[in-house]
């Protein structure tokens, strides 16, 4: 068990499954006071069942709803008296070509991966500058260091986050506020079920069975990041197949 983790007061957006859902049970092995957050109750719920030793709770929230992400923050307050660590890791990943106009989903991505990750940084900023200590991760993609076709939007939104995360440690690092940005390749979870494309969602698919990361593998990443001593930050983690 990491002792620069155990008793942190950690909230985890986007917990109920994949990265993390995994993240959730790396943080509490390592002994970490978790708010995980989601949509889905019922994956929720059934991901405290399996931790009853763990300091856990979990609130039902949507981050494209600032209000909803303002009320978690606040509960995790109320409950542990401050936050150590935000995660903010909810996000989608429909892909097409540009010219297939499919604007709706354009706007999904905006506002889940680029507006949820800004909504939790307003919730929780304040908090953490009164604290003077904290750390902001924020989960990427290797798609914010290269474009593919089918993917000028969701790489759109991942160029935005690693901006917003740089300009964020530049800003806050006087008071003590660290930001870690998890830039993983393909991982082998449930994101190419937001692709609405039946022939692209099953290649991706198909990617992520046979060479992609496990969720576990990006857990692992962000452990180290909030586990490093204050006096360090890591400003990003990219981290792809081997194969």
């Amino acid at each position: 068990m990491s002792t620069t983790i155990q008793d942190k007061v950690v909230v985890i957006m986007g917990a109920s499954s994949g990265i993390g859902e995994a993240t959730t049970k790396k943080l509490a092995e390592e002994g970490a006071k978790l708010v995980i957050v989601a949509r889905r109750e019922d994956r929720l719920k059934a991901l405290v069942e399996t931790l009853p030793k763990a300091d856990i709770a979990y609130a039902v929230a949507d981050v494209t709803n600032k209000e909803d992400v303002q009320a978690v923050i606040n509960l995790t307050v109320e409950k542990y008296g401050r936050v150590d660590v935000l995660f903010n890791n909810a996000g989608i990943m429909p892909q097409s070509l540009l010219s297939d106009l499919h604007v709706e989903e354009w706007r999904q991505m905006l506002d889940i991966n680029i507006m949820g990750v800004l909504n939790g940084i307003a919730a929780v900023l304040p908090i953490m500058q009164q604290q003077q200590s904290g750390h902001i991760v924020t989960t990427a993609s290797e798609a914010g260091h290269v474009v593919f076709q089918q993917g000028a939007v969701y790489s759109g939104t991942k160029f935005a986050v690693r901006a917003i995360m740089e300009t964020l440690r530049q800003e806050e690092r006087k008071n003590n506020i660290r930001s870690t940005l998890i830039s993983p390749g393909t991982v082998n979870t449930e994101l190419h079920l937001t692709i609405s494309d039946p022939e692209r969602r099953e290649w991706i698919e198909n990617l992520q069975r046979e060479v992609g990361l496990q969720s576990s593998d990006v857990a692992d990443a962000v452990a180290y990041a909030i586990g490093t001593p204050p006096t360090v930050n890591v400003s990003e983690i990219l981290l792809v197949p081997a194969k």
